[in-house]
């Protein structure tokens, strides 16, 4: 079937199922197409794939069919007319703005994004003449302020790394729009089993499928999901031209993670929620952040927008750097890592490792403090990650 018939089932099925075409070998599993080039029945033909008048593969740097399924599958969950995969989540952005920004181009990001994102916006994108401007991503009348006759995107990441701030995609989308620009949403932290921007008016999705497309650490990817426009137009010749290729290894490995999202999904949700709660009576922990707590300023909103609250959960400790240090190094079973998303636990100190690059003034703009640590919740069992955080919390735990 191909994606018009996939679209009549459940996203959940969609998951499992769609983008797979099935080969003259009919193999019940998505294959690996570890090929560099396609062979052409005759010159003729060979030309009339490379002119795009005639369908077809004809080199893995653009076109090859693992990578096709992948792309097609995504395509169906975010209920986007077209994805295209790239080699990591920052690839993904970088070819939003090289595809469509150019010299003299404005952008208005959020603040609260990843650190890297900041840096090539700032560093690398303002080496060739495209400014951007750094706001609060809960504050609608700042974004509006920001937006200039030469702004052309809006970017922000919701809910946030790593404080779980959330902006209204949909009031967002309506400013853009008011102002001719497109509305990017970075929707790594819910995918789209927990929110689908493009259906609360964001133009743009990207992805880390590193991150919960995956869900078990083995792989780097990125996807771009729009209208078949702007992939057409403006993204897949930068692709074509720039390289920055998915592997069809990586993707058969997203292929396969897509078909337990929803299933992890729902468990993320559960421990992350368990953890914020318990968190929040611990010594030493001075604030939690996490959509699902009714304290959480966003609150509301994240009821409206998403089906679920997310599997990250950020925390503030007294006494600074020293102790959150002291609370990640008591650990014994969560992993020490930046990387988020998986199944099995792990947490972070984000103003030295994800923020690190950032100036002190950035981070401090960002309220990214020295006592924050960020945990994305696995699917243990919940009173173990509990019990390995307290090691850390806890003066009086006994770790006999």
């Amino acid at each position: 079937m191909d994606n018009n018939d996939w679209k009549h089932y459940s996203q959940q099925t969609q998951a499992i199922r769609a983008g797979h075409h099935r080969t003259p070998e009919d193999e019940h599993s998505p294959p690996i197409f570890t090929t560099s080039s396609y062979v052409f029945n005759s010159a003729e033909e060979a030309a009339a794939r490379f002119t795009g008048k005639q369908p077809g593969n004809i080199y893995s740097r653009f076109t090859n069919p693992t990578v096709t399924a992948f792309q097609e599958r995504l395509a169906l969950l975010e209920q986007g007319e077209r994805c295209l995969a790239f080699a990591s989540g920052m690839a993904a952005i970088m070819a939003v703005g090289m595809g469509l920004l150019k010299a003299g181009d404005h952008v208005v990001c959020s603040r609260a994004v990843f650190g890297n994102t900041v840096l090539l916006f700032q560093n690398y994108f303002g080496k060739f003449g495209v400014s951007t401007d750094f706001v609060d991503l809960t504050d609608l009348s700042a974004w509006q302020a920001a937006i200039n006759h030469n702004t052309r995107l809006l970017f922000v990441e919701t809910p946030s790394n790593p404080l779980t701030e959330l902006a209204d995609i949909t009031a967002l989308a309506e400013l853009a729009h008011r102002h001719d620009c497109l509305l990017v949403v970075d929707n790594c932290f819910c995918t789209p089993v927990l929110q689908k921007p493009l259906l609360l008016g964001a133009d743009i999705v990207v992805h880390s499928a590193t991150k919960y497309l995956d869900g078990q650490g083995r792989c780097v990817g990125g996807a771009v999901v729009a209208s078949d426009s702007i992939i057409e137009q403006s993204l897949y010749p930068f692709l074509r031209t720039g390289g920055a290729s998915m592997s069809p290894f990586n993707a058969w490995v997203f292929l396969a993670g897509l078909e337990t999202l929803h299933l992890r999904m729902k468990a993320h949700c559960e421990n992350a929620l368990a953890l914020a709660l318990w968190l929040q009576e611990q010594p030493g922990v001075t604030k939690v952040h996490y959509p699902g707590l009714p304290a959480h300023a966003q609150h509301a909103l994240a009821k409206q927008q998403q089906q679920g609250f997310g599997g990250i959960v950020s925390f503030e400790v007294a006494g600074g750097k020293e102790h959150a240090w002291h609370v990640i190094d008591s650990t014994k079973m969560v992993s020490i890592t930046a990387n988020l998303g998986d199944v099995k636990t792990t947490l972070t100190h984000p103003a030295s490792t994800t923020h690190g690059r950032l100036s002190p003034e950035a981070r401090q703009l960002a309220g990214i403090g020295e006592g924050l640590i960020r945990i994305s919740a696995g699917l243990e069992d919940s009173d173990d990650i509990k019990q390995d955080l307290a090691r850390g919390l806890n003066p009086g735990y006994s770790t006999a």
